[in-house]
């Protein structure tokens, strides 16, 4: 099955469950690759839907405070994306969620794109995201990621022009990412204010699932963002738990993924 396949299969599953999707992210390496490992099996024990995995890099453009000292600390613990692609295959059999890919493009175009996305599918990664990757470049990625059954799954702000969207999604596959506010990554107060009108205006272009992120780090959060849409990112809330209690984070990971999925989930 392919990585487009796997993340369609889980939206489909989670539909005919009348939930919405909870994707939850961690930052490879953090505080190493063996912890990692321990936390993506936490995280799929305790319900999330889709598991991204940062790939830590030293400029991190779109990413706050809390996840770029989380790219620090893997930076310093040796981690490289072709030790997140041994430990995606190492786990992949033993997780039920599919596992994406968070990236800029640099790391990946050091790599070879060609290399990076074959080695990525046969690891059994589903799916890539590239924040700092404008559509109007992003041709030789998508492009490779499609030979080898990749989903590339876009970015759409606030700020992303109606006339621009069709443009943005053409070659989406997966999802689409939502970004609730204008600006980082990181735990914010109103994360409700753009996503209405923004996943409103994606529909218009494409029928694959709307997902929206940055900002959501509570069950309350969740739920009254996942009306407007058909699931949730959590990031920077479950990187501070790692930062804040290491090796001891694994409960407290499991605890908010699970307390955010029972938001998702509709009370009888």
């Amino acid at each position: 099955m392919t990585g487009v396949q796997q993340i369609a299969e889980r939206f489909a599953l989670i539909k005919e469950r009348g939930q919405k999707a909870l994707v939850t992210y961690v930052t490879a390496g953090d505080p190493d690759l063996q912890a990692t490992g321990r936390l993506i099996a936490a995280m799929d024990q305790a319900g999330a839907d889709i598991i991204e995995l940062g790939i830590p890099f030293s400029d991190p453009s779109a990413d706050g405070p809390v996840i770029q000292r989380a790219s620090v600390r893997a930076l310093r613990s040796g981690t490289n994306p072709a030790g997140i692609l041994r430990l995606v295959a190492e786990v992949r059999s033993s997780v039920s969620a599919p596992l994406v890919l968070m990236s800029y493009y640099n790391p990946i175009l050091q790599y070879g794109l060609g290399d990076f996305c074959t080695d990525a599918a046969r690891a059994g990664v589903a799916g890539l995201i590239i924040p700092d990757l404008p559509a109007e470049e992003s041709g030789p990625l998508v492009n490779e990621a499609a030979g080898a059954g990749l989903a590339v799954i876009p970015l759409v702000a606030p700020t992303s022009g109606r006339d621009r969207l069709p443009k943005v999604l053409a070659a989406a596959r997966g999802f689409i990412y939502c970004v609730t506010v204008t600006g980082i990554t990181g735990t914010r107060q109103d994360v409700t204010g753009e996503i209405e009108r923004l996943s409103g205006q994606v529909r218009e272009f494409t029928e694959l699932p709307v997902v929206a992120g940055f900002g959501i780090a509570t069950p309350e959060q969740a739920a009254a963002v996942s009306r407007h849409c058909d699931g949730v990112v959590a990031g920077s809330a479950l990187v501070r738990l790692v930062e804040e209690q290491g090796e001891g984070s694994l409960h407290a990971v499991a605890g908010l993924t699970a307390q955010l999925k029972k938001a998702l989930i509709p009370q009888v």
